[in-house]
């Protein structure tokens, strides 16, 4: 699949909208090439995911909420947010982007595995960092308080 990623904040990701069926998926992006489904015990949540290897993104049905779509990951370095490459800007232009656009920078963290995190929590956006260049982009709905929603890290 030869096309240009888009991030819809908040809404979607290309033409799918969260909280639609993974039917809804395969008509749009077509068989995955994997299916793997992530349960935590801790957490008590479990989700499907789609694996896209080729096109650089996965997409995260909540098994516990009819498997509606409400995540992605995405490592394509064609994405594109606001009309911007996301993958082509830094640490520095990615916050400034983000604050033209009225998201604040809420967290940063340093992972377990090396990867620094920046967070955007009003856009349910982690961006992940390694060796100063962006490397992955998970987004997804913003659930109401009290209904905590995993999103893959």
């Amino acid at each position: 699949m030869d096309f240009t990623p888009q991030i819809n904040l908040l809404k979607g990701f290309c033409t799918l909208n969260f909280g639609v069926s993974s039917v809804d998926a395969e008509l749009v992006f077509g068989k995955p090439e994997e299916i793997q489904v992530l349960d935590d015990p801790i957490l008590e949540t479990s989700c499907t995911v789609y694996h896209y290897w080729d096109s650089g993104f996965s997409l995260f049905f909540d098994n516990k909420n009819s498997m509606k779509f409400g995540s992605v990951e995405v490592d394509n370095e064609d994405t594109l947010l606001f009309g911007k490459k996301l993958f082509s800007l830094n640490e520095e232009q990615l916050i400034s982007v983000m604050k033209e656009h009225s998201y604040a920078l809420s967290d940063t963290e340093k992972q377990e595995w090396g990867e620094k995190r920046l967070s955007f929590d009003e856009a349910g956006l982690d961006c992940y960092f390694e060796n100063q260049k962006l490397t992955s982009i998970n987004f997804g709905v913003i659930d109401e308080p009290g209904n905590f929603e995993f999103l893959p890290n």
